[in-house]
């Protein structure tokens, strides 16, 4: 950055405003660099630091003196212990590095001493707007509770959002060799400890002391220690009576309860207490002088051991675009374009991880190796292709106990449902295309070729995209049906060349009704827009617009329409029957017509139609239960749902369990879980498989099949679900429209090739991957001395 020193206010000597007090004084030794802490120099929360080694690598390059010290003082290990119903199942080479927060906060306070940092203890910090009224920059470092962040909330708008479990962080003198989950089922519940050695007895460097208030241990100790996190849902914490220990009290219970894991050790407390964890995002980290950065800015759950190390980047990102950027916003607004995507992918991934511990008490009845494999794999970074790299055995024990034939990925194992035997996992996810012939819902030569093509593809399932069921029913003139003269022909069609030209795949039909999404143009030339001209009228449970001014008002059906929408769900069921289909999957997600009912957002009826869920349910219901009555009895019937609305007073994450249950009890045989598209104004929260948690959900607490769907975009993702015990098929929609042979393909990328992904006759010579350039060059064999 150009222009005089900066003169720098952090409020917070946490880690990460230490770090960046430090990086920042040796980028400019002329800076003036001022850090504000409240506490004493010897007073933090916690006890450990794990740091991975992509952050260390970026202190070494910023740092060597601190990454020196650091280095002296690590424990590291690579084994993950998993402990369950009194058995213990070890996972290797997963690489952890730790240090007592004592020790890495005394090395950052030297370091920051010997540069010239002022370092101002049991001195709390001026407002932010009062510092930057007299500094160039004001790095707010103050936590999860930070002041700044609340006194500027017109700004940066934070977001903070409570979860279900209680949390209390511990320390012991324990000696550990391993990460360790344990397990603990009580009568009041389900207790969970998330445990890891920072220091072990004679093991790494002392720090003397410089007047910095010393390195050592808050217990004064030099021996093993380690971090002891014990966790509980909310209710399981109150039964317990927790809520009316102190800490003490809380600290003997916990170490009662985990003695034997932690060989009878105490533990104790370092004014933590219990907590509930919060998850914090900002729309926005800077404003003016003032940027926001750690816990400030963001949080992401202890179980991935994040928030120091997102702290340190956060510090190295900033004091790098500090430097590169030639103005003070330029390089604030380039600091949080370059943190923001790494930090919500890090939340995504802690999401994920903090939403499978809250449900916990769902998975403890797994088989034990499938319950440590789903454990290790719950954030989904570690996935089956990569705990395989790190863990072979372990992975190959996981398999062998769910039955997977050596050399056999997961996902080419078979799934049966109802008399339907499918050879592999992979679904082709129902897509609309758009392009019936002549717009009267007749599918022509563009669906024969493109839902040919994708099971000549590998999937053990293809799936239509939504068949309407009545003209009114459609989302636009281009969707297919399943309601006039010569539909059922045009649809013979495409089944008969499934069955006789991909042999062993299945080929689905997915029924529906637009609802109030309908009558609207082509995907490509409009989206949710109503036609031009010629229009129809739409319907819906309600007299509710999708988009009150763009879309027309629909006609809240009465009993009688009801009736007649019904029995052209049947019709429709009857011939997709006569036509071939070898499945049939009820469309009630996305907003159409059966989804409208399920959601309290688009159902306002105040009939036996509406109201509670009971009520909610029971129009989809009764469909249901008259398209199963005409269906083949050996044919499965799946239901495709929206399990959460993304939009606050939607459905909820109890409403979609009833909504599974419910289907399943009237005999659905998997739900196809999905999610939004109810109301334009949703926020999803998208990433990778970002769906897949709700289709876990329904699976492990309702105990019925399910389809997962929703950014499957690759096949360690498969593998990675299916062996956890998460889905039992996986649907892939955009990965088939860029490669129709999509499994097949993954067959071949994994060396597979056996009954779960036969390559069709004609293709039998491309089953190889193709043969590229050579790329390797000679290897130095000789040296000379």
């Amino acid at each position: 950055m150009t222009g005089r020193p900066l003169k720098v206010a952090v409020i917070g000597g946490g880690p990460g405003g230490l770090y960046a007090a430090a990086l920042l004084k040796r980028r400019d030794p002329a800076r003036e660099v001022t850090v504000w802490e409240r506490n004493a120099s010897d007073v933090t929360f916690g006890f450990g630091v794990v740091l991975s080694d992509e952050t260390l690598g970026g202190i070494e390059h910023a740092d060597p003196v601190v990454y020196r010290a650091l280095q002296a003082e690590f424990v590291r290990w690579d084994a993950i212990d998993i402990v369950h119903r009194g058995r213990t199942l070890t996972s290797h080479g997963h690489g952890f590095a730790a240090l007592g927060r004592h020790r890495l906060l005394h090395v950052l306070h030297r370091r920051c001493r010997a540069l010239g940092v002022r370092l101002l203890f049991r001195t709390p910090a001026p407002p932010a707007a009062v510092l930057a009224a007299t500094h160039d920059l004001v790095i707010a470092a103050d936590g999860v509770h930070s002041a700044t962040r609340t006194a500027h909330a017109d700004v940066f708008r934070p977001h903070l959002t409570a979860h279900r479990c209680r949390y209390i962080w511990l320390g012991g003198d324990v000696p550990l060799d391993a990460f360790r989950f344990e397990i603990a089922e009580t009568e009041t519940g389900v207790v969970q400890m998330h445990a890891y050695p920072y220091a072990r007895a004679g093991a790494g460097g002392r720090i003397g002391p410089d007047g910095g208030g010393g390195g050592a241990r808050p217990d004064g100790g030099d021996g093993d220690a380690a971090t002891v996190i014990v966790e509980t849902r909310e209710e399981v914490w109150r039964r317990a009576g927790l809520d009316r220990m102190d800490e003490r009290e809380s600290a003997q219970w916990c170490g009662k309860l985990f003695a034997e894991g932690l060989h009878g050790r105490p533990l104790r407390a370092n004014r933590a207490g219990w907590n509930d964890f919060r998850t914090v995002v900002n729309e926005r980290w800077w404003h003016g002088r003032t940027v926001l950065i750690g816990d400030a800015a963001h949080t992401a759950h202890f179980s991935i051991g994040s928030g120091t190390k997102l702290a340190v980047e956060d510090a190295l990102a900033l004091a790098a675009c500090l430097e590169e950027r030639a103005t003070l916003p330029e390089a604030l607004a380039a600091y949080e374009a370059e943190r923001r995507p790494v930090v919500a992918s890090t939340q995504r991934a802690a999401r994920a991880s903090l939403e499978w511990f809250e449900d916990l008490a769902a998975y403890v009845d797994q088989p034990p190796r499938r319950f440590a494999f789903n454990l290790l794999t719950r954030s989904r970074r570690v996935t089956h292709a990569n705990l395989r790299l790190r863990d072979r055995a372990f992975v190959a024990a996981v398999e062998r106990e769910s039955g997977v034939p050596e050399g056999t990925p997961p996902m080419f194992t078979p799934f049966r449902l109802r008399g339907l035997t499918l050879r592999n996992r992979v679904v082709v996810s129902p897509m609309d295309m758009y392009s019936a012939r002549d717009g009267d819902g007749t599918p022509g030569d563009f669906h024969l070729v493109h839902l040919g093509a994708r099971a000549l593809g590998g999937a053990g399932l293809v799936m239509t995209e939504m068949v309407c069921v009545s003209a009114e029913g459609r989302i636009t003139p281009g969707c297919t049906g399943m309601y006039a003269d010569g539909h059922e022909a045009a649809w013979h069609r495409v089944t008969d060349f499934v069955h006789a030209c991909a042999p062993g795949t299945a080929i689905g039909v997915q029924l529906g009704h637009s609802g109030r999404k309908g009558s609207t143009r082509l995907m490509w030339e409009g989206i949710d827009q109503p036609l031009p001209t010629g229009n129809w009228p739409v319907v819906a449970p309600s007299a509710l617009p999708y988009r009150p001014g763009v879309n027309q008002v629909p006609h809240a059906l009465t009993v009688a329409g009801l009736v007649t929408v019904r029995e052209q769900f049947v019709r429709a069921a009857r011939a997709a029957a006569r036509a071939g289909f070898d499945l049939l999957e009820l469309h009630c997600a996305h907003g159409y017509l059966l989804s409208g009912f399920l959601s309290p957002l688009t159902n306002h009826r105040t009939d036996g139609y509406g109201g509670d869920l009971a009520g909610r349910l029971r129009y989809p219901l009764e469909v249901f239960d008259a398209v199963r009555a005409v269906w083949p009895s050996d044919r499965p019937m799946t239901v495709r749902i929206s399990a959460t609305d993304w939009h606050s007073g939607g459905t909820t994450p109890e409403d979609a369990l009833g909504i599974a249950r419910a289907f399943a009890a009237h005999g659905a045989d998997a739900l196809d879980v999905s999610t939004g598209q109810v109301v334009p104004d949703e926020a999803p929260a998208y990433g990778r498989s970002y769906q897949t948690p709700f289709a876990d959900r329904i699976r492990n607490l309702v105990g019925v099949p399910v389809i997962a769907v929703g950014a499957i975009s690759s096949w360690d993702d498969v593998n990675a679900l299916v062996l956890a015990g998460r889905a039992d098929l996986c649907a892939l929609g955009r990965p088939h429209l860029y490669d129709p042979q999509w499994t097949l393909h993954a067959a071949a990328e994994q060396g597979y090739a056996g009954p779960g992904a036969p390559w069709p006759l004609p293709y039998q010579a491309g089953s190889r991957t193709p043969p590229t350039g050579r790329t390797d060059a000679p290897k130095p064999r000789l040296r000379w001395g």
